[in-house]
């Protein structure tokens, strides 16, 4: 016998409990939030090094930006608080086009909350009125830059303008179709808005509370701002009027046909426009010209009429004054005019746009008595093979208005022609930056 055996030959014999039927509660592992832990590390070690907000960095560092240095006015030696860095600022507002944030108060939000706006911030504090005013305010700067890059990118040799494209693109304004009126409520309006000023400033200096004074205060202000968005929209009417009377001259049959004019007492400059769903909203209508080829925004501009008609001149005369030389033009059939086709062809540019088909079914291609020299030669040109294989280039561009949609330019969130161009530039901006990065890449 072993000595095993005689150590536990005593002992009862033990039974092994049996397992339930079902198994026991799932041992899982719970977050927990309040327990204090360290973490030690540089904010530039939590961004990867390929992330994209390194790029739009490295971008705007290379900007020239010494115009919004000028502005600053804290100085070495004179008190103030410094504001934030100009590239910083370009920076933020780059990335937040890119994602499609196009609220200060959102940006703001992230600059505290998301990774990559916090590793652009690198510590500096934001707020959003001060994100707001450096958007708006340096329109000029943004037309230099944009112009800039322009020319870096032909120098490089990877872009060419000798053919362009324009196309208009939609979009809603910052005001509600049930802002607009017409003149009768809007003297009512006024009316109404000054005496409300007037009485809150009489209360405002009979009563001692300061609460209630600063109260009272801001209802006075909100009063002032609305008499002056009234009177913003009786000057509105009074053009709006004019070109009516105007359009009376030449086309009397439809103009009768048309209701009284309206505008708006939110955006005075927004205008009641035909969507591309059928529907009818106040919006701006934003041209952008572009390359075909590269999708490269050359120009932009702002208009408030709901037609693309006769706003290719305008766009071809600006680019003649920027020393742009053109030699061919595409537009779709909405900016279609005679007169514009006879003033490209004098300018030694052949403008392409598809013809208009009529009822009768006439052959749109075939010459007529009326032509001019510059209408004979669109419609041989449109007629050629070679003519079709060029404007067929010009759908290419309908790729720079699916990445205005992409980056949130579907409904604007300021008001004015002046701050929607802002918007706009600040697109062209950073669609041209994202193309700049992919073009060089591509060519190194």
């Amino acid at each position: 016998m072993s000595r095993e055996d005689e150590l536990f030959e005593r002992l009862a014999e033990q039974r092994v409990p049996e397992q339930p039927a079902l198994r026991g509660a799932a041992r899982l592992r719970q977050p927990e939030r309040h327990q204090i832990g360290w973490q030690a590390a540089a904010i530039d070690e939590l961004v990867a090094g390929d992330h994209p907000v390194r790029a739009i960095w490295a971008f705007v560092l290379s900007l020239d930006l010494h115009e919004l240095h000028d502005l600053v006015k804290a100085r070495e030696g004179v008190a103030g608080q410094a504001p934030p860095a100009p590239a910083l600022m370009m920076a933020l507002w780059l990335w937040a086009v890119v994602d499609g944030v196009g609220s200060a108060r959102q940006v703001a939000r992230l600059c505290e909350q998301h990774l990559a706006y916090r590793w652009l911030c690198g510590g500096v504090s934001m707020n959003h009125h001060t994100l707001s005013d450096f958007r708006l305010a340096h329109g000029a700067v943004l037309e230099r830059l944009l112009a800039g890059g322009v020319a870096s990118l032909v120098a490089a040799g990877l872009v060419s303008l000798d053919v362009l494209g324009q196309d208009g693109l939609k979009v809603r304004a910052a005001a509600g179709a049930g802002s607009f009126r017409r003149r009768r409520r809007l003297e009512v309006l006024a009316a109404a808005a000054q005496a409300r000023v007037e009485q809150l400033g009489a209360e405002l200096h009979g009563d001692p509370a300061a609460s209630e004074r600063r109260k009272q205060s801001a209802q006075q202000r909100a009063a002032r701002e609305r008499v002056e968005r009234i009177a913003a929209a009786g000057e509105r009417m009074r053009e709006l009027e004019a070109e009516r009377t105007r359009r009376a001259k030449t086309h009397k049959a439809q103009v009768a046909k048309q209701k009284e004019p309206r505008a708006s007492t939110t955006d005075a400059e927004a205008r009641v426009m035909k969507m591309a769903d059928g529907g009818f909203r106040p919006a701006y209508n934003m041209q952008i010209v572009s390359t075909p080829g590269r999708q490269i925004i050359v120009a932009v501009d702002i208009d408030t009429s709901g037609s693309d008609g006769g706003l290719a001149r305008p766009a071809m005369e600006a680019l003649g004054r920027a020393g742009i030389a053109l030699s061919d033009y595409l537009v779709d059939g909405g900016f279609t005019k005679n007169q514009d086709i006879e003033w490209a062809h004098e300018s030694g540019i052949k403008l392409s746009c598809p013809p208009a088909y009529d009822k009768h079914g006439t052959d749109p291609y075939a010459a007529r008595a009326d032509d001019g020299p510059g209408m004979a030669d669109w419609r041989r040109r449109m007629a050629s093979e070679a003519g079709k294989a060029l404007y067929k280039e010009r759908a290419k561009i309908e790729c720079v208005n699916a990445w205005a949609r992409r980056m949130g330019l579907h409904r604007l969130l300021v008001r004015g022609k002046q701050k929607a161009r802002a918007v706009l530039l600040w697109f062209a901006l950073a669609h041209n930056m994202l193309r700049t990065i992919a073009l060089r890449a591509a060519a190194a």
